[in-house]
């Protein structure tokens, strides 16, 4: 069976240490952790929610041959880190519902951890998904509240089906509240 090559953190040290799930994630094993952009490895896909294009299975081989990589920094300074990330094919994660303990419920605001897990899922890698998020208590939780949504985006092709979905579960989501 196939592997993710790389799972990259890119770390701009600006969150609690000990909350911090990208570093815990790098404690573990789960992802190597970079402190300098340039250590992004080329052609890798970086998760971006600034990002254009969505993320879909048709970014499977360029994750598969080059990796895939988070940007870990606070969401206060997230626009300033993310728009200055241009190595590597941008791509931002469709709605998701965050399960991390300081965004319960909220949609996007998702822990580097949960960005890497639904990355992983929505490529078609469930068993590695439900295990970065194992290290976590409330890990489960977060494949568990998205799992019909994180099943949709699987079966996408492409960015564009992606879009299609996301934008039929925002409505139905908005509606529900």
């Amino acid at each position: 069976m196939a592997q993710v090559r790389e799972i990259v953190i890119y770390h701009a040290g600006q969150c609690a240490p000990k909350k911090c799930t990208g570093i815990r994630l790098g404690r573990m094993n789960k992802a190597k952790i970079v402190r300098n952009m340039r250590h992004i490895p080329r052609g890798s896909v970086v998760l971006n929610p600034v990002s254009e294009v969505a993320f879909s299975s048709a970014d499977r081989d360029s994750v598969l041959t080059s990796g895939l990589v988070a940007l870990d920094c606070s969401w206060k300074q997230a626009e300033t880190i993310f728009a200055a990330s241009k190595v590597g094919v941008q791509r931002s994660l469709p709605y998701l519902l965050a399960a991390n303990p300081i965004n319960t419920y909220k949609p996007v605001k998702l822990s580097t951890a949960e960005a890497l897990s639904a990355a992983l899922y929505i490529l078609g890698f469930q068993e590695a998904a439900e295990d970065m998020m194992s290290v976590f208590k409330w890990g489960h939780s977060f494949i568990t509240l998205n799992r019909e949504w994180l099943d949709a985006y699987a079966k996408c092709k492409t960015s564009t089906e992606v879009v299609q979905v996301q934008q039929e579960i925002m409505n139905e989501h908005l509606r529900e509240e």
